[in-house]
């Protein structure tokens, strides 16, 4: 089944928990972190997580865009995330395994993202201890970005690794996922589609999430 994962950065802020109730039909509640230093702009943090984490069941997929993801994992699956995912480009190797595991010890689900200029191969020191991976189809830090149908053989080159190394990961894309885009990311080997404007901006947002599922 294809899980669709709406980014409330597309939400009201001034409602965040009116629009995160209407996204029910989900199947997770995608948070984007932004620090102003891994990326230029800022968002929500630590509090916001620990504020919405009663407003819904659905499982918050905290996407963490921020400098030395080791240092605030912890905090973050104590606020309430139940998948966590850090950038590789974030830290060095070493401290990103380090973060995944601080994730594993909160019982909770770890992930690493890539960016668009990052190869497909940059997965590979991480893919067994990782029960989701994230390819970003724009770049990091703003919604609203053009859907960047040239990372589809990225997502393909590491749905082969999964497939062969750990078959019960998920594959996720982040950025411009529409009704149209969202096929050539099924297509391409995703089970997990985030969609920001594209859910939020529809006037029957459940009809829309149904259309995502391809």
């Amino acid at each position: 089944m294809i899980k669709i994962a709406p980014s409330i950065l597309s939400a009201d802020f001034a409602n965040l928990g009116r629009d995160i109730q209407r996204i029910d039909s989900a199947d997770y509640v995608h948070v984007d972190v932004m620090d102003g230093l891994f990326v230029p702009n800022i968002s929500i943090g630590i509090p916001v997580v620990k504020s919405i984490r009663p407003v819904t069941a659905l499982p918050l997929d905290v996407h963490l865009m921020i400098d030395r993801p080791e240092r605030y994992v912890e905090q973050f699956c104590d606020a309430g995330g139940d998948i966590v995912t850090c950038h590789v480009e974030a830290d060095t190797e070493e401290n990103i395994h380090l973060a995944l595991k601080k994730i594993h010890a909160k019982g909770k689900k770890a992930g690493v993202v890539v960016k668009p200029k990052t190869p497909a191969s940059a997965v590979l020191p991480f893919i067994n201890e990782v029960e989701l991976i994230l390819v970003m189809t724009v770049e990091p830090g703003f919604g609203g970005q053009k859907f960047m149908a040239d990372m589809m053989p990225k997502v393909r080159q590491i749905r082969t690794y999964i497939d062969a190394m750990n078959p019960l990961c998920e594959l996720e894309v982040d950025g411009g996922v529409d009704p149209d885009t969202c096929k050539l990311c099924i297509a391409s080997g995703a089970n997990v589609l985030v969609a920001g404007s594209s859910v939020y901006k529809a006037e029957d947002i459940p009809a829309r999430i149904r259309a995502l599922r391809g």
